[in-house]
């Protein structure tokens, strides 16, 4: 820092900026966060309509959800923590919202598989520089025992996003296109997009241009609103900052930690088992139950993302008032989390009536999602100071190739493979398969279409089914972490 005026604040007793301008910027960048993840998860609202759209198998719907996105999203996530380390935070960020935004309202031009899967990946580029600067404004801003705050206020960005992705992405999906191009009419700009036919359009390709282009004016706020601080601004002046560890050194300490590595596996084991879930949540809630694309996402998509927020609350909650009793309570409460939600996710996919449905899927995503806050204190709780930051990104990286990478390609998977199954049982002439049953031009008989629907259904209930009962192994993986736990903590684990 320079030895000018601004080398001898007292920033790190304020923070950068007036109160009431930290907290402005601290919302907008909540807003940026919640945009990031409704561009995110809106692709899994409007799965089946796609799927439909573009006459895939389960296993390509999946192959196209999980592994580019995940793999794009880890490998960029590093360098741009790079780049923003070195250079204007805020410019990036700007950057990455335009960019993640027009990706995101391509994906509503898309026209087959080939072209949605380059825009995805867009949007996993972009996205990837959202956090780590975001991250690095927030601890300039804010002196250090108000961080913990504004961090978990910028966090809840991941659940409003999953939250509004439906209460939005939703009804905007099941609408007509003619009844949107004569809204647009309404408003005195139908000519911006001349001659074209409304009624031609999908609901699912306007819901990505509606929820995507708005993204491009919070760039621009961001930009014209957020000054870059001073790095360092909000840390005390006399702080004697500790080199950071070298990536081999890290790395060496991690190697001796076997709490991190059965903890990070276990982590992924529910990544994998949640991301798979999330994919087909829609597509099983309309098949099974014939609920629209609206019903689904209002009823049971926005809901089932606030009780995973409730879960995470209460995960770390519990943990924290019985660690003073059971100093491992922060490995073993999560796998009894895991633990009971298998029955009670089983018993949502195999029940009849939607409220009880509804009942226990959300017991299960509060149990499911007790997890979250564990991963983190074990992360870094394992490793010194100086490793902290490493031990996180490779818990992160694991997490997002191994869970977002395969979760929903092993559902799609599993489902054609349950879904051949049940047409082998029911089709007499051996003639369908998973594609055949997509294709629009298969020609198929009225009886054929009903046996290929109840297969259909059937497969994906069976594939989510089989795919829960990972949390048995996650669960497992958890409580061997908690065998060295204590040998492993560099922190007391009172004071978890």
């Amino acid at each position: 820092m320079s030895s000018t005026a601004e080398s001898s604040h007292d920033g790190h007793l304020t923070g950068y900026g007036t109160p009431g301008y930290r907290n402005y910027v601290l919302l907008l960048l909540m807003v940026v966060y919640t945009l990031n993840f409704i561009d995110r998860t809106l692709i899994a609202v409007v799965a089946q309509p796609i799927i439909e759209s573009f006459q895939l198998t389960d296993s390509q719907w999946g192959l196209l959800y999980g592994p580019p996105f995940a793999i794009f999203y880890a490998v960029m996530g590093l360098p741009i923590a790079l780049w923003a380390d070195r250079s204007n935070r805020v410019k990036i960020i700007a950057v990455c919202i335009v960019l993640w935004s027009i990706m995101t309202a391509l994906c509503g031009i898309a026209a087959g598989f080939a072209t949605l899967l380059f825009f995805r990946i867009g949007v996993a580029v972009g996205e990837a520089g959202c956090t780590p600067p975001a991250n690095s404004i927030i601890g300039d801003y804010f002196i250090a025992r108000k961080r913990a705050t504004a961090l978990g206020i910028y966090s809840m960005g991941v659940t409003l996003g999953g939250v509004l992705a439906n209460l939005f992405g939703g009804p905007i999906a099941q609408m007509q296109g003619a009844d949107f191009g004569a809204w647009i009419n309404s408003l005195g700009i139908g000519w911006m997009f001349g001659a074209l036919d409304w009624a031609a359009v999908e609901g699912w390709r306007i819901a990505f241009m509606v929820v995507g282009l708005p993204g491009i004016l919070i760039a621009f706020i961001v930009l014209w609103t957020i000054k870059e601080p001073p790095r360092g601004y909000s840390d005390p002046p006399d702080i004697t900052p500790l080199p950071k560890a070298h990536w081999a050194e890290a790395f060496n300490e991690l190697k001796t930690k076997p709490t991190f590595w059965w903890m990070a596996i276990g982590a992924s084991m529910v990544a994998f088992v949640g991301y798979g879930l999330v994919s087909f949540q829609a597509p099983f809630l309309q098949r099974e139950h014939g609920l629209d694309v609206r019903d689904a996402a209002i009823n049971f998509g926005a809901p089932l993302s606030l009780l995973a927020a409730v879960g995470t609350f209460l995960g770390g909650y519990i943990t924290e008032k019985l660690t003073p009793r059971s100093q491992t309570a922060v490995a073993w409460v999560p796998a009894i989390g895991l633990l009971l939600a298998v029955p009670a996710y089983i018993a949502a996919f195999f029940l009849e009536d939607l409220k009880a449905i509804f009942v226990l899927w959300g017991i299960a995503a509060v149990c499911h999602y007790a997890y979250l806050g564990a991963q983190y204190n074990i992360g870094q709780g394992v490793v010194s100071n100086r490793s902290r930051a490493t031990a996180i990104a490779v818990l992160l990286i694991l997490v997002s190739l191994i869970g977002n990478g395969i979760g929903p390609y092993f559902v799609g998977f599993m489902s054609d493979f349950f879904m051949n199954r049940q047409l082998g049982i029911n089709d007499l002439t051996g003639q369908l398969t998973p594609a055949l049953c997509q294709a629009r031009d298969s020609g198929l008989g009225e009886a054929q279409q009903a046996i290929c629907s109840v297969a259909n259904s059937e497969g994906l209930k069976q594939a989510m089914s089989v795919t829960v009962c990972w949390f048995i192994l996650a669960a497992g993986c958890f409580l061997m972490s908690a065998r060295t736990l204590k040998r492993d903590f560099h922190a007391k684990l009172e004071t978890l």
